[in-house]
């Protein structure tokens, strides 16, 4: 039976582009072979890798191709739960990001590329998950920011200055001008009217 090459391409909204993903992965595999999904990497229920991993997907000496480890998940634990399941399913697993993956070894070799992306791995998911962590962290500060302007939009109120109804008494008993009236109770032409209404 021959081993499928296939190549998996994922962003995290349908407003974001493929391109730069499938430019790279078709240095690899045939354009018709690439599964693409626009969807977070928060979790693994995404249809175009579910499907790569379903009854008519990846079979045993398969090669499945990524541009970096973040587009299978950017969670840790699922990660490394995709890695045992590639692995234990006799998939080729080839991270363009992570040349050491890319490595041909004679037979009775594989052990040196496998030790080799086991520390990589480790590395690069706990990236993934800080990056995630980061980006959720930044949307938090954003959301909580807005809260705060919302509360501070429009003009402030206009506060009424203690002096201000002896003031408008003199001015209004022609003893002061109004000119005279707003520089005691220091408030501008608009504020001073608005106030006297």
């Amino acid at each position: 039976m021959e081993h499928k090459i296939m190549g998996y391409a994922r962003v995290s909204s349908k407003e974001q582009k493929l391109d730069r993903q499938l430019i790279e992965l078709k240095k690899y595999v045939p354009a018709e072979n690439i599964i693409m999904d626009k969807q977070s990497g928060k979790d693994l229920n995404r249809p175009g890798y579910q499907a790569l991993k379903g009854p008519l997907g990846l079979r045993q000496g398969d090669t499945l191709y990524i541009k970096s480890l973040d587009r299978l998940s950017r969670n840790k634990e699922d990660i490394k739960k995709e890695l045992e399941w590639f692995k234990q399913n006799g998939i080729r697993l080839m991270i363009l990001d992570l040349p050491t993956s890319m490595i041909q070894v004679p037979p009775g070799q594989e052990w040196l590329i496998e030790m080799i992306n086991n520390i990589l791995i480790e590395v690069l998911a706990s990236i993934a998950q800080q990056e995630r962590e980061t980006i959720h962290a930044r949307q938090r500060e954003g959301i909580n920011a807005a809260r705060l302007a919302r509360r501070h939009l429009g003009r402030p109120a206009i506060t009424v200055p203690e002096n201000f109804d002896d003031v408008v008494a003199q001015w209004k008993n022609g003893e002061i001008t109004a000119r005279e009236a707003m520089r005691q109770t220091g408030l501008k032409r608009s504020s001073f009217y608005k106030l006297v209404k």
